[in-house]
Parts: structure tokens; C-alpha cells; sequence
């Protein structure tokens, strides 16, 4: 090895450290940055420029010291895969899990403010109206407490339809946001496949597309396959979301109110191809799409829908179970064939169910022959609130369903929350900055450079003395 080719094998040393320092600055600089990815040089030794080994004038050969090959994104696949996979059902059932958690609350069942409670009322006030059959007072308490039932069982559906109309705009803003993401993935994938064919480093670039297929994922379930290119294809039920740098965007279809789902199913679909579902089968919009459905004969439709018309079953059963008795009874004045409740002949049960009676008089509290002041229809009535076939029954078993179903979904939601949590810090483990470890690396690049410092100042003295003070010694 020539003494000037040792000055190159210090220098390659020199830039090699300086390199892998400035690598370290940029872990340590990005150490809390979202989606970052940590780094490490990446170094291969130089070989001799002849093959190593002793050639006929008894030379060896060595090294010409370090190249730096690249520097390296310490991510891993596999793992990245398993964070976008539980984002997907993790964010797919809570969906779900929120949406009847927030119609189990709005029941406030078991309590004092529940429709239990209140039906508890209107059947005493019914045996009071027996008790005290003519009374106006007692009559007074009657009307106003199914009045305040009425209301309350519109209320509830009203909270059922708030809640649907709150998912359905939800839904609207995931795919504003799915296709946000989308677009910024075609960009990055022309970058990356850019930056690649030129030589450059697209780490950084990698860690911004990484989240955003995240994001994708969360939202949607879909899948990422990686090109050799460097692009990477973002695929929603096999079908290409982002292929290259080409996005196809999303829309929302279908209706905008609970009323008109039936007619008009809400859905997700290509904006670019009309009518074509896109089929997201997890994710926070295939959740809202399943939450949003119409109720069905089976039971099986929308969470919300089929509470709707859950609500809608009670307020008809109620009224038709009263007025079969009622209308059965004679009033104090001695009319008979009224309904107690009326529902209205159009819009839902729930929102259409009032009461008729105004006074002591349109309530039919005696049998017929018994005499105005009997008050055994009245009990009749009141006994309407036991019994299997009572509508307090039916709607306890509707509290009930409500209930188990909000209790599985949210053990689902926490379980599959816990197993997105776990992916996550697994993928954290494996890629984000360890300042320790970082500190460790630092001060290493800083021994190697100062090392190689000390290597090329010792040869450039050797030249110093070759050069200028060879064949001067002993003048």
C-alpha cells in the first residue's frame, strides 16, 4: 500500500463517521415525531485494489478503508402489517360499540327517569282512576303522566334518529379523510419511485406513506402490497384504492336520514364508477355502513334502526293494548267504544303516539251495566302491566336486548382495542428512537472519527518526513 493511499483509507473512515453521526442527530432530532422511523448507516469495507495476498515483490495488499452503502429504515413489514390489520377491527367495532352505547344511555334503564319507571306510574294512576272513578283530579295525574309516557317514548326514538343522523355525518368525514390520505399516498408512491430511480434516500418519505396506509387502514380494512419499485399498492376488497400513482376516490351513497334508509341504503362507492360498491368488509366505514342499515323483518338490520323500530313496535302495542280495553268500558257520562291513545296514520308510531282523552269524561274506567262510578275497567287496565304479553314485559325484553348487545360490543371493542395497542407498541419497540442507544452511537461515530483523524495526521507526517526531509539527516 502506497503512504498516499493511506491518507484515502483515513479520509473514507472520516466520512464514514461524520456520515453515521449525522444519522444519529436525525434519530435523535425526530425522537418524538409521530410515524418516524429510526435509522442507521449502513457500511461495507473496501477491498485492496489487486487481490489480496503476497505478490512477487513480497507486498501485501490490504483494505482502502469504508464505504458508506446507504442508510437503512429500521422498520419492519411484518409488524407494520399487524398495526394496520387490528386499526381495522379495532376501529370497526368501536364504531359499533359506540353507536349502541349511546342508545343504551339515552334508555336510562334501570332508573328513575327510564320508561320502566313511568309505566310503573301510568298503571298505578290507572288503578287510582279505579279507585276513584269520576274524579277529575285523579283523571288530571292520569292524562298528564301518559302524556309525559308519550313523550318520552318520542324522545327516545328521537335519540335513536339523532344518533343515526350523527354516525351518517361521521361517515361522510371518514371518507374525506380516507380520500385525503389516499391522494397524499399516490403522491408520495411518484416521489418514492422518483427519488429511488435517481439514488436518493426516501426513508422519511416511506415513514409519511406508512401512517397514512394506517390511516387507510383504520378506516377501511385495506391492504398494502409493495412493488419493487418502490410504489405501494392500497387495495379495499381486492380493488385498487391506490395503484402507483393513481388514486380512485370514494363517496358516500344512499340516504341522509333514517327514514329514507330502507329505500335508499346507505353505501360506500367508487366515485369514478357509479354504482359500483366498494367493498370494505372492517374498518370505521364498514362499521357506520353496518350500523346505518335499515331495520329488516328478521331483527337483524342497523343497530339503530332496528331500536327505531323497536320503539315504534312498543308506542303501537301500548296503544292497541290499552284501547282494546278502554274502548271495551263506558265513561262517566256514559260513553263507551273510546280509545284511550291515537297514534297517527303517517310518520313513525313513536313520534305519532297522544293521548285522546282530555277530561274525566272520555276515560272508561266502568264495564257496561256496572254504573259510571265502577271502576272495574279501570283495573282491568292496570293489571295490563304484568303479565309475559304486558308492554312492560315487551319493553324490558327491548332494554334487555339492548343491554347484551352494548355489553358484547364493547368487550369486543375493548379486546380488540388492547390487541391494536399491543401491535402498535410492538412496532414502536422495533422502530422508534432509543436516546440511550442513540447516545451509545454518538459517542462510537465520535471515537472513529477522532480515530481516523489521528490516522490521517499520523501518515500525513510520515509524507512530511519522506518528502521534505529524506537525505538531509546527518548534514
Amino acid at each position: 500500500m502506497s503512504t498516499f493511499s493511506g491518507l484515502n483509507t483515513a479520509y473514507t473512515g472520516l466520512s464514514a463517521a461524520r456520515q453515521g453521526l449525522s444519522v444519529v442527530g436525525q434519530n435523535i432530532t425526530n425522537a418524538t415525531t409521530t410515524g418516524y422511523t429510526r435509522q442507521r448507516v449502513t457500511t461495507s469495507s473496501l477491498g485492496a485494489l489487486s487481490q489480496v495476498g503476497r505478490l512477487s515483490g513480497g507486498v501485501v495488499r490490504i483494505g482502502q478503508g469504508v464505504a458508506v452503502t446507504g442508510v437503512a429504515r429500521l422498520g419492519d413489514i411484518y409488524l407494520d402489517t399487524q398495526v394496520r390489520n387490528s386499526a381495522a377491527t379495532s376501529g370497526n367495532l368501536a364504531v359499533k360499540a359506540n353507536a349502541l352505547s349511546a342508545v343504551d344511555g339515552s334508555l336510562q334503564e334501570p332508573g328513575a327517569n327510564g320508561l320502566s319507571a313511568q309505566l310503573t306510574g301510568f298503571w298505578a294512576d290507572w288503578q287510582g282512576m279505579a279507585n276513584n272513578a269520576g274524579k277529575p283530579a285523579q283523571a288530571g295525574v292520569l292524562i298528564s303522566d301518559a302524556t309525559a309516557l308519550a313523550s318520552h317514548i318520542a324522545n327516545g326514538y328521537q335519540a335513536v334518529d339523532a344518533q343515526w343522523t350523527q354516525v351518517r355525518g361521521q361517515l361522510d368525514g371518514m371518507a374525506r379523510e380516507l380520500n385525503d390520505a389516499g391522494t397524499q399516498v399516490a403522491d408520495l408512491n411518484a416521489r418514492i419511485r422518483s427519488t429511488l430511480a435517481t439514488g436518493g434516500s426516501v426513508n422519511e418519505l416511506l415513514d409519511q406513506r406508512n401512517t397514512l396506509t394506517t390511516t387507510i387502514a383504520a378506516l377501511t380494512g385495506a391492504t398494502v402490497r409493495v412493488l419493487p419499485d418502490g410504489t405501494a399498492d392500497v387495495l379495499i376488497g381486492g380493488n385498487s384504492l391506490v395503484s402507483g400513482d393513481t388514486f380512485q376516490p370514494v363517496t358516500v351513497t344512499g340516504s341522509n336520514i333514517m327514514a329514507g334508509a330502507a329505500a335508499t341504503p346507505v353505501a360506500l362507492a367508487w366515485t369514478n364508477r357509479p354504482g359500483v360498491p366498494v367493498g370494505a368488509e372492517s374498518g370505521e366505514m364498514a362499521g357506520a355502513v353496518a350500523i346505518l342499515a335499515a331495520a329488516n323483518a328478521t331483527g337483524t338490520g342497523g343497530a339503530l334502526a332496528e331500536a327505531a323500530a323497536n320503539y315504534n313496535t312498543f308506542a303501537t302495542y301500548l296503544a292497541t293494548s290499552v284501547n282494546s280495553v278502554h274502548s271495551a268500558g263506558v265513561t262517566s257520562t256514559g260513553a263507551t267504544g273510546l280509545d284511550f291513545f291515537a297514534i297517527a296514520p303517517t310518520g313513525p308510531a313513536a313520534l305519532g303516539l297522544s293521548v285522546l282523552a282530555t277530561g274525566v269524561g272520555d276515560i272508561a274506567t266502568a264495564t257496561a251495566g256496572s254504573g259510571a262510578l265502577d271502576g272495574s275497567n279501570g283495573s282491568a287496565i292496570a293489571a295490563l302491566g304484568s303479565g309475559p304479553t304486558s308492554p312492560d314485559f315487551v319493553w324490558s325484553k327491548f332494554v334487555t336486548g339492548i343491554g347484551a348487545a352494548t355489553k358484547s360490543a364493547v368487550q369486543q371493542a375493548t379486546l380488540a382495542e388492547a390487541a391494536a395497542t399491543s401491535a402498535s407498541g410492538a412496532q414502536l419497540a422495533n422502530s422508534s428512537v432509543d436516546m440511550d442507544e442513540e447516545n451509545v452511537n454518538m459517542l462510537m461515530f465520535q471515537k472513529a472519527y477522532q480515530g481516523a483523524a489521528r490516522v490521517m495526521t499520523a501518515v500525513d507526517e510520515m509524507l512530511d518526513t519522506l518528502i521534505n526531509h529524506t537525505g538531509i539527516v546527518g548534514r
